[in-house]
């Protein structure tokens, strides 16, 4: 896309003069008139061109045929909106059966090439720049310009302005390259684009059903230091959390339970011996079943008795030598991350008692409080979710998002309803955490769509930047009609004009007056609201 917006002006020094009290730049220059041009001084004018790479905004002595006339050439990058400090810059006449080129290929300053330009014969003749530097080679048309005689010099004939080039508000501001290329300065065109309708409500970011744990003792025991879970780590499914040590009563000593060890050791060892005999005598008719079932009963039970002795022993012994023997170990029951840690290691827990929260972290469910009219309006589908934190950041998901379940009853507390939006993780997205959220319909509206940041509040008024020429910018009031993250649709503005997306930073090195005191740095939003109240 090339565009063209066109100035004529008297010489460079006295538009700068003219700039610098138009902005309030100078605080002794504040209420100083701009210096009117000598009789002697000729009409410059100056071209503004965009290309895909570039923007090239030349000021050019009148042309004559066979004089030179120089053309103080600025170049900015549109990649960064920096100076073009490497290359070189071609200006190009062509008319039906000529084409005459004037080339520089060093800068007077970061940024701006002086280009002598010594046309040969007088008429009219299309203009092009033509651009090579690192960030690409570039063609850009300029418009149409005449070379004329002494007595009658040429310019600019044709009016290639931007669309609603100038600002409804009226004022003028001048914010000169060196400005713009010395901060966070940017624009773009205004285009049309399309927004999603949407309905907005409250939202909780929280864990899908089910996807989360509460983790709990299963038994009165001394926790290990090894595994040991800790907030925001990754636990696949089976993996070991806690291991832990069961308890046994303090009122019983290692001898007690040593002795009831081996009591019932004797007793199993006598019980098998008596049983192995019934089985004999069972067989030559002997007993009786009853009696042999009896026995194998008793050897059961004392099997079992001395088993858990055993564990018992081992685990007094464990407590006392700090061991692990006899170890009992909890494992994760879902793959997720450890949310919570309620117990610390060698801690003596009870049965029951809580140890960790785990969560799942492969998908995230957004609880939006949304009027019940939205609430069926959302019933039809969503194509997407756009949450703004408290901070002021957003975040915008358009893949992955679905409508898990509408509640089917108001909240009589707030008058709400609670949608349950499936939406992918983020980093984002941290459980717990409260915003505000935009769900986005399947239809959408058409119209001029910019960023946030280009949005001015000035008392309670929003208000844009368009940028007129090179170095010229005007004021737009402008109604935003919706909001969506880091987007606007707004009413105000025309396809295809320039828009300032970020405000522009004033070297205080670069205006600072003859005791090398600046009147700091201020942006280019901040100019043109001092000069029109000032105007005003």
């Amino acid at each position: 896309m090339n565009v063209l917006s066109v100035n004529r002006n008297t010489n460079t020094a006295a538009t700068l003069v003219v700039a610098l009290a138009a902005s309030n730049l100078l605080a002794s220059c504040a209420n100083q008139s701009s210096p009117s041009p000598s009789a002697d001084e000729t009409e410059t004018w100056s071209v503004t061109a965009w290309g895909e790479r570039y923007e090239i905004f030349p000021e050019v002595d009148p042309l004559v045929a066979g004089e030179v006339a120089m053309a103080h050439t600025h170049v900015t990058v549109l990649e960064d909106f920096s100076a073009m400090s490497d290359g070189s810059v071609e200006i190009r006449l062509r008319s039906a059966g000529a084409e005459q080129s004037f080339r520089a290929e060093q800068t007077i300053r970061p940024g701006i090439f002086n280009v002598e330009i010594r046309p040969e014969i007088a008429g009219d003749f299309d203009l092009a720049f033509l651009i090579r530097s690192p960030a690409g080679t570039e063609e850009i048309p300029g418009g149409r310009v005449r070379v004329g005689t002494a007595e009658d010099p040429g310019s600019v004939i044709a009016d290639p302005a931007l669309p609603g080039a100038r600002a409804s508000d009226g004022g003028e501001i001048a914010f000169l390259k060196e400005e713009q290329w010395r901060g966070d300065f940017a624009t773009a065109w205004v285009n049309l684009g399309q927004l999603h309708q949407s309905v907005e409500g409250l939202a909780r970011v929280r864990a899908p059903a089910g996807g989360e744990a509460t983790i709990a003792s299963p038994v009165d025991a001394v926790l290990l230091a090894d595994p040991w879970p800790y907030p925001g780590r990754r636990i696949r499914r089976g993996a070991p959390l806690f291991r832990m040590v069961p308890r046994v009563a303090v009122d019983r000593s290692l001898a007690t339970l040593q002795a009831e060890r081996n009591s019932l050791s004797s007793e199993l060892t006598t019980s098998q011996a008596r049983h192995e005999r019934l089985r004999g005598l069972f067989a030559i008719e002997a007993t009786s079943r009853r009696e042999l079932e009896e026995a194998e009963t008793r050897v059961h039970s004392l099997s079992e008795s001395l088993q858990a002795a055993e564990l018992d022993l081992d685990a007094a012994r464990t407590a006392r030598q700090g061991g692990s023997s006899g170890a009992t170990t909890i494992f994760a029951p879902f793959a997720g991350e450890i949310a919570t840690v309620f117990a610390s290691p060698g801690e003596v827990v009870t049965a029951g008692a809580a140890l960790a929260r785990l969560v799942r972290t492969d998908s995230v469910w957004l609880e939006v409080a949304v009027s019940p009219e939205a609430g069926r309006r959302l019933a039809a589908g969503v194509s997407g979710v756009v949450v703004r934190f408290p901070e002021g950041s957003s975040l915008r998901i358009e893949r992955g998002v679905r409508l898990v379940a509408i509640a089917p009853e108001v909240d009589s507390r707030t008058g709400t309803v609670a949608a349950l939006l499936e939406v992918p993780p983020s980093a984002d997205l941290i459980l717990g955490t409260t915003a505000m959220a935009q769900v986005l319909l399947a239809d959408t509206a058409v119209g001029v769509v910019i960023p946030n940041g280009a949005l001015v509040d000035d008392g309670g008024v929003s208000v844009v930047y368009l940028q007129l020429s090179g170095e010229s910018f005007g004021r737009q009031p402008v109604r935003v009609t919706a909001r969506q993250g880091e987007l606007a649709m707004v009413e105000g503005l025309v396809v295809g004009q320039r828009l300032v997306t970020q405000g522009g930073r004033v070297d205080p090195a670069l205006f600072a007056d003859g005791h090398g005191r600046g009147p700091g740095s201020r942006s280019l939003r901040t100019l043109t609201l001092r000069t029109l109240r000032t105007q005003s």
